[in-house]
């Protein structure tokens, strides 16, 4: 997004955690995506993925190379741990994977203990087969029964987790555009993202409805990648720049580097003109 402040005559743009004054508390990654990636790493997933880094929503997706090997790898609990939600892709082949099966798990223990985000994708799945776990489930836990004798605590518990993802409410992939389902989930979940961390502290009394109001005009729940100027214009001592939480980054252009030295920045950037050789067209 991009802001113009009227007080220097200049615009800026900031990241998207512009207006989370509680982002101290928000985890290392926005989404951790759940896939199983012979399905969909090379089609829908990625979309998926390329969409929330559009939109500035940090995700975690695993190195194709870490799902190569068994068990899980350590670092991807450590990601689902640090993650405010998953976003889980249920495709046809999902619960072949034990990889995915211990992976899910983890999500439904984070969400059932600690309130851990889970929204389930159901890419040309019917949830009553998780549910009842018929067709290729069944035909899934077959072989997992088969290869986890000794551990049947493991695919009880795998089970478990997949009867509590399918009966979240979810998106259903079926007979519609991707890029129209796309759009729906980075806007649900961009605007979960907002409310939940565009909340004003509470010792700056009247901030929470000002804020409401800025992040109506900026349209952020809006799947919309144009560029938008927003201006905040008032008197001094209102507490416009307290809007801004910690880690902001904020970038103002302008001609009149003497308007930077008033607003305090602290660096400057001289573009330079082109050389000869850059300038010259083959």
């Amino acid at each position: 997004m991009v802001r113009f402040d009227s007080e220097t005559s200049s615009s800026s743009s900031s990241s998207p955690s512009l207006f989370s004054p509680s982002s101290a508390s928000r985890g290392k990654y926005d989404v951790f995506l759940s896939f199983r990636g012979k399905d969909t790493r090379r089609n829908f997933t990625d979309h998926l993925y390329a969409a929330f880094k559009r939109r500035g929503i940090i995700t975690f997706r695993d190195d194709e190379k870490l799902e190569t090997g068994e068990p899980i790898a350590p670092e991807l609990f450590k990601a689902i741990h640090e993650s405010w939600c998953s976003v889980i892709v249920l495709s046809e082949m999902y619960a072949f994977s034990s990889w995915c099966l211990e992976e899910l798990s983890d999500i439904i223990q984070q969400k059932n203990d600690k309130g851990h985000n889970v929204f389930p994708i159901f890419y040309y799945v019917d949830p009553s087969d998780l549910r009842k776990q018929t067709g290729k489930v069944q035909e899934a836990f077959l072989k997992h029964e088969n290869n986890f004798q000794d551990n049947k605590e493991k695919t009880q518990r795998w089970r478990s987790a997949l009867t509590q993802v399918a009966n979240i409410k979810g998106w259903h992939l079926s007979n519609r555009h991707e890029s129209e389902l796309i759009g729906e989930i980075i806007k649900k979940v961009s605007t979960k993202l907002c409310q939940t961390f565009a909340s004003a502290p509470t010792d700056m009394i009247g901030l929470e409805s000002r804020l409401e109001e800025l992040n109506c005009k900026i349209g952020i729940e809006e799947e919309d990648d144009s560029v938008q100027i927003i201006g905040i214009c008032g008197m001094g001592g209102l507490g416009k720049r307290a809007w801004f939480g910690l880690g902001s980054r904020i970038i103002i252009t302008t001609r009149d580097e003497h308007l930077l030295q008033i607003y305090g920045v602290n660096d400057v950037y001289n573009p330079t003109k082109l050389n000869a050789k850059e300038a010259v067209c083959d």
